[in-house]
C-alpha cells in the first residue's frame, strides 16, 4: 500500500477508535462489523508505515505516532466536512447526523419534543439523542452537543449559557394533609424529604426569604433517587417534599396534583448550559441545532435568562 490508500473513511474510523478506545463500540456506532473496523485500521497503518494504535485485551490506545496523526486527522476531517457544507450551501447544512447528550429528565420532558420540531424544519438532519445524568466524555462518546444542568468544569469545551433553572419546594396535597404544612424553614426539619443522590449538598436546603435573609436547613428523608422522573412519581405518590425544578413539575402544579411549600421563600437557581465540542462547532447543521435549542429552551417555563441569578 502507498499514501493513496489513506482514505477519509479509514481516517474517520481511526479517529473514532482513538477517541472511544474500543473497536466494538465504533463498529456499533458506524453500523458495520468489527472486522471492517479492524481492516480499516490495518490498511491505514500499512499506508502510513507506522503503528498508530496499541491493542490490549481490554483497551485500544494510541501510540506516540498515533497521537500526532490523530491531531492532524481531526483537523483534516473537520475541514473536509466544512468544505462540503460550503459547496452544497444551504442544502448541505440540512443533511447529516448530530449526536446530542442531555440531562435525562430534561431531555425526556422537553428536549426530545424540541428535537422533533427541529427535524420537522430540517428533515434530512438525523439526531442521535443520548439521555444521561452522568458526565460523559463528549469526544470519546462522539457527542457533538451536550446540555447539562449544574456547574460545568470541562474547560476544553465551548460553552453557551441557556439560562438559570428556577426551583421551588413542592409536595402532594395528601402528604401535606397528613404531615402538616410547614410555615417556616425550620418547620421543614422532621419532614420527609425526597433527595437526588447525584446532587452534592442535597442534605441542606438554602432558602432566601422575601426579607433577603438566608436560611440553611437540614434536609433528610428515607428516599433518595438519581433520576428526575422518579422524583415526579414520588411526589405524586405523596412520599415527601422536594426542591424541584419548575420545568420538572410545572404541569403537576397546574393540574393541582402537587402544591407549593413555603412559597414566600426561594431556592438558588441552577445554571443550564450547552457544551459544544470545538471541532464540531463550525459544522453548519450543528450550528443550526445550537441556535434552535438555545432559542427554544429559553422560552420554557421556569427558565430565566438573567445571568448569575441566585
Amino acid at each position: 500500500m502507498d499514501k493513496s490508500d489513506i482514505t477519509l473513511e479509514r481516517m474517520r474510523t481511526f479517529a473514532r477508535v482513538a477517541e472511544r478506545g474500543s473497536l466494538s463500540a465504533v463498529a456499533r456506532e458506524l453500523g458495520v462489523g468489527q472486522s471492517t473496523v479492524t481492516r480499516h485500521l490495518r490498511e491505514l497503518e500499512e499506508a502510513v508505515g507506522v503503528p498508530l494504535l496499541s491493542r490490549t485485551t481490554r483497551r485500544v490506545m494510541m501510540t506516540d505516532e498515533g497521537s500526532r496523526y490523530y491531531a492532524r486527522s481531526v483537523e483534516i476531517l473537520r475541514l473536509v466536512e466544512q468544505a462540503s457544507d460550503e459547496v452544497r450551501g444551504t442544502r448541505g447544512a440540512q443533511a447529516g447526523t448530530i449526536r446530542v447528550s442531555c440531562t435525562a429528565a430534561f431531555g425526556v420532558l422537553h428536549v426530545s419534543r424540541l428535537i422533533f420540531a427541529f427535524q420537522d424544519l430540517f428533515p434530512e438532519i438525523g439526531i442521535d439523542l443520548s439521555l444521561s445524568d452522568e458526565r460523559v466524555d463528549l469526544v470519546r462518546e462522539g457527542i457533538d452537543v451536550a446540555i447539562r444542568l449544574g456547574p460545568v468544569s470541562d474547560s476544553s469545551m465551548r460553552m453557551k449559557a441557556l439560562g438559570q433553572s428556577r426551583r421551588l419546594l413542592v409536595a402532594a396535597p395528601a402528604y401535606l394533609a397528613e404531615r402538616g404544612r410547614p410555615a417556616t424553614p425550620q418547620e421543614l426539619i422532621g419532614h420527609e424529604g425526597i433527595r437526588m443522590s447525584n446532587v452534592s449538598g442535597s442534605e441542606t436546603l438554602a432558602l432566601q426569604g422575601r426579607d433577603g435573609k438566608y436560611h440553611a436547613v437540614p434536609f433528610g428523608g428515607r428516599l433518595r433517587v438519581d433520576h428526575g422522573l422518579a422524583v415526579r412519581e414520588a411526589l405524586i405518590a405523596g412520599r415527601g417534599i422536594v426542591p424541584a425544578h419548575r420545568w420538572l413539575v410545572g404541569d403537576l402544579l397546574e393540574a393541582g396534583r402537587i402544591e407549593a411549600v413555603l412559597p414566600g421563600y426561594s431556592l438558588p437557581f441552577v445554571p443550564l448550559n450547552m457544551l459544544i465540542v470545538p471541532e464540531r462547532a463550525g459544522i453548519s447543521r450543528v450550528r443550526l441545532l445550537i441556535d434552535f435549542l438555545a432559542n427554544e429552551i429559553g422560552k420554557l417555563p421556569g427558565m430565566d435568562r438573567s445571568p448569575n441569578r441566585q
